[in-house]
């Protein structure tokens, strides 16, 4: 496959090794040439003699000694010519190049343009969870990866930011950021850089976060300021806030009160009978036109209330995922959240979705069923695995994927790379939902346009 690559017409390469072997075939006749006048005209000792005839195979019969030459020449030049390309060509070549076969690679870019991606996916969600999700899709360099993030967080770093200079919480876009980021490791550590100095006006402040806060003050918009830090850490794929006004989400509680603030329903001494937003919020139109254009869509995982639902109280980002071409896919989480989801089983994760998008919703639920890692979980951390009972016998389509989705070192969390590696099986292999409307949608030459229409209506 790499050697039919090499000969693609219009790379420009052929016309090049054609002149190279024709200099070194002139070359080396050359060098032959003079070596058999040499040999012809002078007399040489008997040791040398024998020792020139085993250097130049003569106890190997024609034609075979110039064939087996020819092609241990050829093998040695054609490794020495990627080499030598490769070595001279590094300190050009980006982080995420740095493997077998970049320069190919590079060169079939730079000449035909990148190649459409396998798969385009869309993850939308929050928290821990979706950076986990992102890290392991990264390894697929074939997909094209959007992160749809919620912004109602208003805890910690993220809310005092928010608080003082009127802007979105970075916490998440951040985490999405750097899990998505290309650059060096060192770059990645320090934009998840905490300052734990007591006393500090910085305490508890993120470099990332502040970094987000100076970018948002110097281009005068947070949206431009994600994408101006995404360039900076190379990120691979984008990171799109869900909306970019100020929500702040409230909950109604099973005792009657009421609470507001993502870290005070967290906190509540009470389970969430509904979740909603103090006001209504514009999507952010970036996002509607991902979703309308993915292959696969992608809830989760993460806090069921704080990072995934409040992403589809937007209701153009829920509209537009009903009506999206692509399939919609619910990763379950594999633990209970204390103060969210207190002995919630997979069955009830999903009723508390269908409850505020509908039966419909969703294609696909993923969930995990390697209890013999996920029974690792410890009575003392206050959570347990979320069971698979009931799932059966939950109303409409959706259908129900198990897969093993954690390791011996997570066994609270999904592993990146079996979770990965279970939705792009899935992406690749699930039928497109085919609704007429969500075609005509994804047909329209503009999708900014399309999103824009969909998030007025």
């Amino acid at each position: 496959m790499r050697l039919g690559k090499w000969l693609r017409v219009g790379l420009h390469v052929k016309r090049w090794l054609l002149l190279l072997m024709l200099g070194i075939t002139a070359l080396s006749l050359a060098l032959a040439m003079g070596l058999a006048t040499v040999y012809r005209n002078y007399d040489f000792p008997a040791a040398t003699t024998a020792a020139v005839r085993a250097g130049t195979l003569q106890f190997i019969p024609h034609p075979y000694r110039e064939v087996l030459l020819g092609v241990i020449g050829l093998a040695v030049t054609a490794a020495a010519l990627c080499g030598l390309g490769a070595s001279l060509l590094s300190p050009f070549l980006r982080a995420r190049d740095a493997r077998r076969g970049a320069l190919l690679d590079a060169i079939e870019r730079h000449r035909f343009g990148a190649p459409p991606p396998a798969l385009k996916v869309v993850a939308i969600g929050g928290g821990t969870g979706l950076s986990t999700l992102l890290r392991g899709l990264k390894q697929y360099p074939d997909l094209a990866l959007t992160a749809v993030v919620s912004i109602a967080d208003d805890g910690g770093s993220s809310g005092r930011l928010r608080e003082e200079f009127a802007m979105p919480p970075p916490g998440d876009i951040r985490n999405c950021i750097v899990a998505l980021a290309d650059a060096e490791p060192l770059l990645g550590r320090l934009f998840q850089h905490r300052f734990d100095q007591a006393g500090s006006p910085l305490h508890g402040h993120s470099f990332g976060n502040l970094f987000l806060a100076a970018m948002t003050e110097m281009t005068g918009s947070f949206e431009e300021a994600v994408a101006e830090v995404s360039r900076v850490l190379a990120v691979r794929g984008r990171v799109l806030p869900t909306t970019l006004e100020q929500v702040t989400l409230c909950a109604d509680l099973a005792d009657g009160s009421w609470v507001c603030g993502e870290s005070n329903i967290t906190a509540a001494p009470a389970a969430v009978r509904r979740l909603h937003l103090q006001h209504r919020a514009e999507a952010n139109p970036a996002a509607i036109a991902a979703i309308l254009d993915a292959d696969l869509i992608v809830l989760g995982p993460g806090s069921l209330y704080t990072s995934v639902l409040p992403n589809l109280l937007v209701d153009e980002i829920a509209q537009a995922v009903r009506l999206a071409a692509a399939p919609a896919v619910y990763v379950c989480n594999v633990a209970t959240q204390r103060g969210e989801t207190d002995r919630f089983g997979a069955a009830d994760h999903v009723r508390a979705l269908r409850e505020y998008v509908g039966d419909d919703f969703v294609d696909y639920v993923l969930v995990n069923d390697d209890f013999g890692e996920a029974g690792k979980i410890r009575p003392g951390w206050g959570v347990e695995a979320v069971g698979l009972d009931g799932l059966a016998d939950l109303p409409g389509g959706a259908t129900i994927l198990r897969r093993p989705l954690v390791g011996p070192a997570t066994p609270l969390r999904h592993d990146p790379a079996k979770l990965a590696a279970a939705l792009v099986e899935l992406g690749l292999g699930a039928p497109a939902r085919g609704r007429a409307v969500a075609c005509s949608l994804r047909d329209k030459p503009e999708p900014a346009g399309a999103a824009r229409g969909l998030a007025s209506s």
